[in-house]
Formats: structure tokens, C-alpha cells, sequence
């Protein structure tokens, strides 16, 4: 392919609306274009990049023996109506009506579809296995579309799903899909985990994540480098450290750490009061008022006490659907929604007048003792003695101790941040931003049963399918690349995805010697099955290297007089810059040493 002819807008400035790094060189390298908010449209070199991810992907899925078909993005509502999903997904669906007035929508997903596909056409246990898989365009209503292609209102999508006669085949199939995706990412170049991972609304028990570590990532993973725990922070378990209370100059790591016993320590004086101190053997019972006019926060509380926010409770009030219950979380901790919701059912904050009526005492000065609500607490208020909310106005309660002052259900419902420990394996956790590159999840019989995707077994009973659902995002892939590979100058493509192997740089088309060395080394390479590009533009050195290095061709292949009149061209790695001189008759080669990865394909 000859630059010159291929369409490649490049430009230098950076753009005004572009943040995360993938899509400021995707836009200056000429790679996408923005229709509008969430909708981009995929120029040559980007499609190209596309194709290839996409050809690997079909691959991996071909050899786990997945068959690909392809479904309509068009959607009926009954057959969401069936599964309940069409009430309980929100703005984020594209509805409309067909011209006869009939609830349609455009699919974000295709498990509904799939499932009344299967219901159609098995019959019997003899038809399982099955996996069937598409790429095709997806469409999601996002509220805050960002970071170029990564979060996108239509976007293409990889989806695949298995039905299996019981849990052990859902389990094969679970684990073909996740090794399938080892391969993908791996051969696309990547740097990923996988990570547990909540099922959120595609249902079912078990999901795992594809996460590719960036600082563009809208998720954050919890990794333990010891035992190899990793999950998303929406379900991610750990041990926050110790209480830190006065005197303790070198806390335990964590909770979990029972190597040495800590000495009791007071709170030091507070305000204008003197705090009496918490003794080890306080069994609880001695509660002590504490005056705290106008402070309602754990900042603020502790600040004017001068005790650590872990000494404290956060009591929050939430109207749940069986009725009001308490949140109680430790006071240098935050509350985790998702997994409190996962425990109560759907909740949401009491209002500040619901607050007043349901306890008698304003917000801000909630506690756990003296009141009959449902407690759910998390697991680091197990132990400990603490100060909490006075159920009065102006008052915060010294010397609360779980079991003794209240009961409660216990889980972890905190937040999992730097600093935890591993709540398998008690080392320190690491948190990191990642890109989420795709999912996989065990359905189940959540869309067999409602659907009536049903089999006969071998003694002719009724039984449901069981289901996978495994989705994965090839633009994903390509931002997630950009955003791990890359430069001051530009992308860094690895070599299976780029859209082009090599690319010719001759520095003056005008000289025939030049001309001639370029179109044979063009040509040899083309028959040895390279995908190459030439730029045989009439333009200035600098401005092809820029250019070069901006699109993130992995080999370039510079082409000059000076070399020529001493019998070599050069071969400049895109990724090191190494570069090396060898004459234009080895340059094939040469080639074929330095990227075996890229030798001809089929």
C-alpha cells in the first residue's frame, strides 16, 4: 500500500476534547474520527487494527470449537419482558416502536436472543454441548461517553455463549472460554488480569474480568501478590489495618496480624473535655456521653477529639424494601453499595426528615447502641472499642463495643483501598486502574427457565439448559494497546495488531536509485507475506518520521543516498528505536529474523 494513496489524516495539535492517551493519538494519528458523543467512525489504519483483533479473536473461538453465527440488533421488548430485564435495565437501552406501534429496542447484549434461539431448536440432551458465538454492533445509551473508543454509545462486541446440560459442562465450557482469552490477550500483545468480578445485571453465580492495567481505566482491581487473589473493588474482600490509637507507634499490618498483643491506649484529651482512657479490660456497659456541638462528620468529630477516624463508627440510616436498617462501617472506612446491596436487597439513604422520624435524633449524630434497627456491620467493627453517634443531638457516646452495646449481621461491606491486607492470605494488596477488555460469566438457568430453553435427558425428563454468557470488546483491545504502547512521538503497535508490518521510508522519491531499492524491497517483502506501506510522498524527511512514529508501524525501513552510496538501507525498531544498517539484499532477511512473530499469514 502506498501512503499517498491510502487515507491517513494526521494532524500535530493535540485535540481540545480528547483526555485519556489512546484517544489523543487515535485522533492525531489518524486512526478514528467522532461522529458525536459516543459515536466514532473507523478510519482505514483503525479498521484495519480492528480486523486483525478480530481475526484472532475468531480464531480462539473456532478452536474451542464455538460456531459463528450472527443475530439482529433489532430487538422485540417480549422477549426482554420475559426475563424481567426490560423493567430492571434503565436509560442506558435504546427504545423504540416499530411502525405498528410494538415495543422494540436495540441490543446492548444478546443473551435473550440467544436463549430464545436455543429454546427454538434443542430438543434433546444429544444436542449438548453447544457454543455459538457473533461479532456484531452493540448498542448502550451511555450517560457520560469518555476516553475516545473505550466508552462508546455503539460499539462492536464479541459474544459468545455455551449451553450445557448440567453445572460440570458449564464449567468446561467457563473453562475454554477463560484460557481462549489467555491466548487473545496474549497474542494481541496485552498486559492483563483476570479478576473476580461482580455479575451485575447479566446475572448469574460466578463472573470473571479481562482487566488491561491503565491509567485510563474507569475500574480499580484489588491484586495480592502472594496468594494471586485479584478482583474488581465492586466485590474485592480485605483486611483494613489495625485501629490506630494514641500511643501505638508500630500498629499490626492488618487486623489479621496477631503476631503481638497492642497495650491499651487512651484517647488523648479532646476540646475542653478530658476523655477518660479505654482499658483492654473494658468489657463494654461504660458508655460516656461526650459533648460534640455542630460536629457530624468523622472528620469533623475526630479532629475536635483528636482520635483517630478508625476509632470511630459511621452509622448510616437506609430505607430498604423490608424497612429501615443501619450501615455501620469503621470511620476511616467507606461504604461499599454494591456489596451492601448484594446482602439487603435494594435500599437507598434515608432522607434527613426520615431520619428525624425514624430514630428522633437529627443525622450526623447516628449510633448502633439504643435502638432495635437491623444492624448490618462490617467485619473490621468485629473487635475493638469505639466512639459512635449519641442517638442525640450534639452528643457523640464514648466506649461502644460490638456484641456487648449492639448486635449485627457481619460482613465486609468497606470499600478495599491501598494500604489492606489480602483477606486470604493476610500481605498487602495493591490497587490498580485497569481498562476492562471483557467478561465472562456462569448464567446458569437465569434466562433457560423464563424462557423455557429446555432439554429431554436420557430417561426423557424436562430439564433447563445451563448457560455461559463470555463477551469480549475488539476496540477495547485496540485502545487498551494504545494506552500500554506508547511514546512521546506516538503508538507503539505490537506486531499482530498493527495495520501494517513495515513501513518503506525513502527519503527522496525524486532519485531513481532510491526509487528502485524502495519498490524492490516493497515488493519482496509483499510476496514473503508482510503487510507493508510505503511513503512515496513528496515530503520532507522530518515530516515522514513524525508521521512514521505518530502511526506506530513496528519496523521501519529507511531508505537514503547516503546509505545507498555505502551499500545499506536502515531498520529502525518502532518500539526500542534500535536501528541497524544492512545491505537492500538482506533485507528480507533480516526481517524474518527480527519479527518471526510477523511472518506470512494465512
Amino acid at each position: 500500500m502506498l501512503f499517498s494513496k491510502f487515507f491517513i489524516p494526521t494532524v500535530r495539535e493535540t485535540p481540545a476534547e480528547a483526555e485519556a492517551v489512546s484517544h489523543v493519538l487515535m485522533l492525531r494519528a489518524g486512526y478514528v474520527r467522532q461522529l458525536a458523543s459516543g459515536l466514532y467512525i473507523y478510519l482505514p489504519l483503525a479498521w484495519k487494527v480492528m480486523n486483525r483483533i478480530m481475526k484472532i479473536i475468531r480464531e480462539e473461538m473456532d478452536a474451542i470449537g464455538a460456531q459463528e453465527i450472527s443475530m439482529p440488533g433489532l430487538h422485540p421488548a417480549d422477549i426482554w419482558q420475559k426475563t424481567g430485564r426490560w423493567s430492571d435495565i434503565g436509560e442506558e437501552m435504546f427504545r423504540l416502536k416499530d411502525r405498528g406501534g410494538r415495543d422494540m429496542c436495540l441490543g446492548m447484549t444478546h443473551e435473550e436472543i440467544i436463549t430464545w434461539l436455543a429454546s427454538s431448536e434443542i430438543r434433546s440432551y444429544r444436542q449438548l454441548p453447544q457454543m455459538w458465538y457473533q461479532m456484531q454492533a452493540k448498542f448502550r445509551d451511555e450517560a457520560r461517553p469518555k476516553s475516545g473508543v473505550l466508552r462508546t454509545r455503539e460499539f462492536i462486541m464479541k459474544d459468545s455463549y455455551s449451553f450445557d446440560r448440567d453445572e460440570e459442562g458449564l464449567a468446561e465450557s467457563y473453562r475454554k472460554h477463560a484460557e481462549a482469552y489467555h491466548r487473545i490477550y496474549e497474542r494481541c500483545g496485552l498486559k492483563f488480569y483476570q479478576v473476580q468480578s461482580d455479575p451485575g445485571m447479566m446475572g448469574g453465580a460466578t463472573a470473571h474480568e479481562f482487566m488491561a492495567p491503565s491509567p485510563a481505566g474507569e475500574d480499580m482491581i484489588v491484586l495480592c501478590g502472594k496468594c494471586g487473589y485479584s478482583a474488581n473493588t465492586e466485590l474485592a474482600l480485605s483486611v483494613p489495618p489495625s485501629q490506630k490509637l494514641k500511643g501505638d507507634e508500630n500498629p499490626p499490618a492488618s487486623r489479621g496480624d496477631s503476631s503481638r498483643q497492642r497495650e491499651p491506649s487512651p484517647f488523648v484529651k479532646g476540646g475542653d473535655l478530658e476523655i477518660p482512657p479505654l482499658t483492654k479490660g473494658d468489657k463494654g456497659g461504660f458508655l460516656e456521653d461526650i459533648p460534640t456541638p455542630n460536629r457530624r462528620t468523622v472528620a469533623e468529630v475526630s479532629a475536635f477529639l483528636k482520635a483517630d477516624p478508625s476509632c470511630f463508627i459511621k452509622s448510616l440510616l437506609m430505607i430498604g424494601d423490608d424497612g429501615p436498617f443501619l450501615a455501620l462501617v469503621r470511620g476511616d472506612q467507606e461504604l461499599h453499595e454494591k456489596k451492601l446491596q448484594k446482602i439487603a436487597g435494594n435500599f437507598r439513604p434515608a432522607q434527613k426528615d426520615e431520619v428525624k422520624d425514624i430514630l428522633g435524633v437529627e443525622a450526623g449524630f447516628i449510633g448502633p447502641h439504643n435502638n432495635k434497627l437491623k444492624k448490618i456491620a462490617d467485619v473490621s467493627l468485629k473487635e475493638g472499642i469505639y466512639i459512635a453517634g449519641a442517638n442525640k443531638a450534639g452528643f457523640h457516646t464514648k466506649g461502644v463495643k460490638p456484641h456487648v452495646d449492639f448486635e449485627a449481621e457481619w460482613h465486609d461491606i468497606h470499600v478495599a483501598r491501598q494500604g489492606d491486607a489480602c483477606a486470604k492470605c493476610g500481605a498487602p494488596v495493591t490497587l490498580e486502574q485497569a481498562i476492562e477488555i471483557g467478561n465472562i460469566f456462569q448464567l446458569g438457568t437465569k434466562y433457560s427457565l423464563p424462557l423455557k430453553a429446555v432439554y429431554l435427558d436420557e430417561g426423557g425428563k424436562e430439564k433447563p439448559i445451563i448457560m455461559g454468557s463470555y463477551g469480549i470488546g475488539p476496540a477495547r483491545i485496540a485502545a487498551a494497546a494504545v494506552e500500554q504502547n506508547n511514546d512521546k512521538d506516538g503508538i507503539i503497535w505490537p506486531g499482530s495488531i498493527a495495520p501494517f508490518d513495515i513501513e518503506i521510508i525513502p527519503l527522496d522519491m525524486g532519485e531513481k536509485e532510491i526509487q528502485d531499492t524502495a519498490g524492490a524491497i516493497y515488493r519482496d517483502l509483499g510476496n514473503e507475506g508482510f503487510e507493508v506501506i510505503m511513503d512515496d510522498r513528496d515530503e520532507r524527511p522530518g515530516i515522514k518520521f513524525k508521521d512514521a512514529d505518530l502511526i506506530g508501524i513496528p519496523l521501519q525501513i529507511v531508505i537514503g543516498k547516503k546509505g545507498l552510496k555505502e551499500g545499506v538501507v536502515e531498520l529502525k525498531t518502532r518500539r526500542t528505536k534500535a536501528t541497524e544498517r544492512v545491505s537492500p539484499a538482506d533485507v528480507v532477511r533480516r526481517v524474518k529474523d527480527l519479527f518471526p512473530s510477523l511472518e506470512k499469514r494465512d
